[in-house]
């Protein structure tokens, strides 16, 4: 299993308020169409961070990963991001569960 983890900021003249509702009800639907995305948990920071988001998304394999966000709604999704964002770091990780 694939998994990609993305750190989010908001824009600067976004609020925290304005950044969780755009995300948890606009943006989350959105990233739900991405094809043969296997799961996805957006974790929400606490004001004040580094950064204002988590998002952590499965796929089977990078290429999954990748094919889906060359897709039409993969465009609209990273589009969707790009425009409330000030900065989008992305990871690419190897899970290593030690408590499940």
């Amino acid at each position: 299993m694939f998994k990609a983890i993305i750190l989010l900021k908001r824009r600067e003249d976004m609020s925290h308020s304005d950044f969780k509702s755009w995300w948890l009800d606009e943006h989350a639907p959105k990233a739900a169409e991405l094809p043969n995305v296997r799961k996805i948990c957006f974790n929400l920071a606490v004001d004040g961070g580094a950064f204002d988001g988590v998002s952590e998304l499965w796929f089977d394999s990078q290429e999954d990963f990748e094919a889906a966000y060359a897709t039409e709604i993969g465009k609209a999704v990273a589009a969707d991001s790009m425009a409330h964002l000030s900065a989008r770091e992305r990871l690419f990780v190897t899970e290593n569960a030690i408590v499940n």
